[in-house]
């Protein structure tokens, strides 16, 4: 099989590639080594993602977002606060607004599994995009002219490029010889979706403990009938709960009652009774940067290049802006008569996204571990900090528009332009 470009990897990330390019006429193989429908399933990944201003305007460009959107709560405002558990949090605290920019929602919370639907939904819609699955790259060779993929299924296919966008562990990144810099946190996120007796009006709360943050963050409603047969709203909200490597396996193991009422030493009562639905899970918490992101008729995307702490809920993000520089780059080439695996397309995408990805790398970084201990002196100056922020507009401006994906040299599809 012959194809423009091969993507590795039919994740989120992966495969919103697939679509962008393929929506731009140009045909793509993308290869995942999941069956599609468990990829989809409620089982698969209890988590859910923030879906900035600037990816959320490239999906719909995209065409992608229409199907997503029922799923995806609007957060109208950010709050966070400083403090210890079982206290009170600080009454030093930042509070990002919509109304400080321009009254749109500042992002979205969509659950991972729409996410894959949506997706999902999407592919028919184009017959450029050809997607492979459940088998893997088992091996990529490239020349001056193609890059050739062998699957484990024992098809073969040839491109013009490759992308790497099989997650931080990239077999092809370590067979290309790409190094990585990075380290482990002593830290582990637990995630889970908990049931609250109060509406959360759209508000994500991010709470910094001396184990790591603690982040209740807003999903859409779920819907019952009493029994009287009328239609009650659930409120639900996504925690992310940064705990310690050697606690959080205890925590894990608590009765519901008990797992619960250590949310609640953490969150406090403010949105009122709390109780815990579905499944808990688990992840090892790291940082990784591959020290280039591109090879010989290789690109690599997402955690195949990055992967970063959640303390801010931007790892989706940096990668769907790789995903919207690398389309770019590669249409704009094609539209040139170039090739699209050529260096020259590969240096323009590195260079694109090299600061963006390190600057946030760096700040996502600092900031943990600025908050991640309970020393008096660090605690009383962060809560300066963030009170001293608060109280100038200006630069929450620019902080909350950097976190929306709207500064910088912005490729079309985040400005909610087409290719």
């Amino acid at each position: 099989m012959d194809c423009e470009v091969l993507i590795a990897g039919g994740g989120m990330v992966g495969l919103s590639l697939g679509h962008a390019l393929a929506g731009a006429g140009v045909e793509v193989v993308v290869v995942d080594r999941e069956e599609p429908a468990k990829a989809m399933a409620p089982a698969f990944d209890g988590r859910a993602s923030a879906i900035a201003r600037g990816p959320q305007q490239a999906l719909a460009a995209l065409g992608l977002w229409q199907s997503m959107a029922p799923h995806a709560q609007p957060i109208h405002e950010i709050r966070v606060s400083d403090g210890q558990v079982g206290r009170r949090a600080s009454s030093l605290f930042l509070h990002y607004d919509q109304a400080l920019v321009d009254g749109e929602p500042l992002g979205f919370l969509l659950e991972n599994r729409h996410f894959r639907q949506g997706l999902d939904a999407a592919l028919g819609s184009t017959a450029q995009l050809h997607l492979i699955a459940p088998t893997s790259v088992e091996r990529l060779e490239a020349s001056s002219s193609w890059t050739t993929a062998w699957l484990g299924d024992g098809q073969t296919v040839r491109a013009r490029l490759a992308v790497a966008a099989d997650g931080a562990k990239s077999r092809l990144r370590a067979a290309a010889g790409i190094k990585l810099t990075g380290w482990d946190y002593p830290q582990v996120g637990i995630v889970g979706t908990v049931v609250h007796e109060k509406p959360h009006l759209g508000v994500a709360h991010e709470h910094f403990l001396p184990a790591g943050p603690f982040a209740m963050l807003p999903l859409v409603d779920d819907y019952a009938e009493d029994d009287d047969g009328a239609r009650v709203a659930i409120h639900r909200s996504s925690i992310v709960w940064t705990e310690r490597r050697d606690l959080a396996p205890a925590m894990l193991r608590l009765g519901e009652a008990d797992f619960t009422a250590e949310i609640a030493r953490r969150f406090g009562d403010s949105l009122g009774a709390l109780s815990v639905t579905g499944p808990r899970w688990s992840y090892p918490l790291s940082l990784s940067f591959a020290q280039r992101c591109v090879a010989l008729r290789l690109a690599l995307l997402g955690d195949a290049a990055h992967r970063i702490h959640p303390i801010a809920g931007q790892g989706l993000n940096l990668g769907l802006r790789d995903v919207a520089a690398l389309a770019e780059s590669i249409v704009e080439a094609r539209r040139l008569g170039l090739d699209s695996g050529d260096a020259s397309v590969l240096q323009r995408y590195e260079r694109w996204r090299r600061l963006d990805n390190l600057v946030l790398i760096a700040a996502t970084d600092a900031l943990n571990r600025l908050f991640s201990n309970d020393i008096g002196p660090i605690r009383l100056a962060r809560d300066l900090g963030l009170a001293a922020v608060d109280r100038l507009p200006s630069a929450k401006r620019f902080f909350m528009r950097h976190a929306m994906g709207l500064v910088g040299d912005l490729p079309r599809l985040l400005e909610g332009r087409p290719l």
